[in-house]
């Protein structure tokens, strides 16, 4: 099934923030943003170097991976009144999270939320997935007319979305938007000819993102701008900006992001171009 309204998005770029992700520990990275302020700090500097969302993992006191109701509520809170970004949680957690806490975060009420397409072998872990989860997580966000972005970690996961757009429609927003992961070990990689294997399958009119884990950023960004898609980068998915060279803060890799998107003559698209593009509904 397709999305009623073809809506490329060709003349610019969607790019999206992910700033901390549940993988890497503060104490390995001291720089990543782990704290409501150091979120919103973060998301303030890449707002103004070109982002315009920001995909959000919480943590605890303990910089933990945290789905805390009430840390949820407030991250959106300060996210939405500190800057105009869209602001999209994560459902994924950490691969330990239960499905009743990840269906949860949806009651934070923010603008986007992800839905992830299936089960897939995350490096020496399983990040579960099941179909009935899927299609509760689809149909939850509908009634609470959250927007979801589907994410995409194998190329099998996009047949998936077809069957769920199929079986039970079209999104909040009534548009359908995913995200290509690649690069992970256990999932699709990270190189050109994955993405062109992708876009065989991507539904009509859908517009996509993709987001290249570690070495993989660069190739994965090119290939994604080159074939009309928007891009996903950030400190969750990668901690190193050159061969020998740590990232000093995600707004480096947003300016990176936005001056290749500059040159490929697809500049950053204001949020409220954004918004309009993926349905997102009105503050």
């Amino acid at each position: 099934m397709s999305s009623s309204t073809a809506r490329p998005g060709g003349h610019g770029t969607v790019i999206t923030v992910a700033p901390t992700g549940a993988e890497h520990a503060k104490s390995d990275v001291p720089n990543l943003p782990v704290t409501i302020e150091e979120l919103v700090s973060t998301a303030q500097d890449c707002e103004r170097v070109g982002a315009s969302m920001i995909h959000v993992h919480i943590r605890d006191e303990d910089a933990k991976p945290s789905l805390d109701p009430q840390r949820l509520k407030d991250t959106v809170a300060a996210l939405r009144e500190q800057t105009n970004l869209i602001v999209q949680l994560s459902t994924g957690g950490a691969v330990t999270d239960p499905e009743e806490h990840r269906l949860r975060v949806l009651d934070a009420m923010p603008d986007s939320a992800s839905c992830t397409m299936g089960t897939v072998n995350f490096g020496n872990d399983v990040f579960m997935n099941r179909w009935e989860f899927i299609v509760e997580l689809h149909k939850g966000m509908r009634e609470r007319e959250i927007v979801p972005e589907y994410e995409i970690f194998d190329l099998g996961h996009l047949a998936a979305l077809r069957r769920l757009l199929d079986e039970h429609g079209l999104p909040a927003g009534g548009h359908v938007h995913l995200d290509l992961v690649m690069g992970v070990p256990g999932g699709m990689p990270g190189d050109t000819e994955t993405v062109v294997a992708a876009l065989r399958m991507i539904p009509e009119g859908a517009t996509f993102s993709a987001t290249g884990v570690g070495r993989s950023t660069l190739p994965v960004m090119f290939a994604a701008l080159s074939a009309g898609g928007h891009v996903r980068v950030g400190m969750e998915d990668t901690i190193s900006y050159a061969r020998g060279e740590r990232v000093k803060d995600n707004a480096q890799l947003v300016a990176r992001a936005a001056g290749i998107a500059r040159i490929a003559q697809r500049p950053p698209l204001p949020v409220d171009e954004v918004r309009e593009l993926l349905g997102v509904r009105a503050g």
